[in-house]
């Protein structure tokens, strides 16, 4: 039976990460004279982990890792989450025989549940049908299929990238960032957009101090390396960055800027 979901409508939830932080730690075996008792024995330090966030030497927030668990989301945005190859994932198996008691769950945006066309069946009859008919009479097919004992792993092949998908997902606060600067960005695609937002809030609230500043490339950066592909929402609203290059010659000399182009 059909079971149906809208975007924006997914659950995110953190499993692990936050509490206490590591960074500062990590960071101070790098500096540090001390013994590796006494570094462990350290007392948190925020200064450190600001530090490290000004200064854009981030290897240390990679000891530092959140795990989340994600429901309510399509095979759209697996597909584009999981191009981030600096995480860890286990999602769940679409190939597990559960004999019959899989659902048939699909998320897609109400816009293109709702929408009709008309269609021309191999038969040469004609029929008006939504998204919506389109992801049920796929859900009936489904069903008749293992009612034959045919294979999830071969009935699969036909199920909609709609079709929702569970998943764990691990990443390092250095990764996230990373991650969130891309997908926050409001170029990016509504439904992994609104991914990113909801584990950065997450994100936020156990770990503050590691996600200050978090965000889109425009917050992190303070410009957009979009350019000519800047959002229309973000235009004469946040520099470009050529437009952040045009500004930061008009304010340095020539001899410093042919001094940094030459590398001395």
């Amino acid at each position: 039976m059909l079971q149906e979901h809208f975007t924006q409508q997914g659950q995110v939830v953190l499993i692990a990460g936050g509490g206490r932080i590591y960074t500062d730690i990590a960071a101070r075996f790098v500096a540090s004279e001390r013994s590796l008792e006494d570094i462990v024995a350290s007392p948190y330090s925020k200064k450190i982990v600001q530090n490290i966030l000004n200064s854009g030497h981030r290897a240390a927030l990679e000891f530092d890792y959140f795990l989340f668990g994600v429901a309510g989301y399509s095979r759209v945005t697996e597909t584009q989450l999981v191009r981030k190859r600096l995480a860890s994932y286990l999602i769940k198996s679409g190939r597990a025989e559960l004999g019959g008691k899989r659902q048939f769950s699909v998320v897609y945006p109400k816009s293109i549940a709702e929408f009709s066309a008309e269609v021309t069946l191999p038969d040469g009859h004609k029929a008006t049908l939504s998204g919506r008919d389109l992801a049920e009479l796929t859900s009936q097919w489904y069903d008749a299929g293992l009612a034959q004992g045919l294979p999830e792993e071969d009935l699969r092949y036909l199920k909609p990238q709609a079709t929702e998908f569970k998943a764990i997902i691990g990443m390092n606060a250095h990764a996230l960032l990373d991650w969130f600067s891309i997908r926050c960005c409001r170029n990016a695609q509504h439904e992994i957009r609104d991914l990113a937002w909801k584990m950065l809030r997450l994100c936020k609230k156990a770990a503050p101090d590691l996600f200050e500043g978090a965000g889109p490339n425009c917050v992190q950066l303070g410009y957009c390396p979009e350019n000519s592909r800047q959002n229309k929402a973000c235009q004469g609203h946040i520099p470009t960055r050529e437009q952040a290059l045009t500004l930061l010659k008009q304010h340095c000399t020539p001899e410093m800027l042919e001094k940094n182009r030459q590398g001395f």
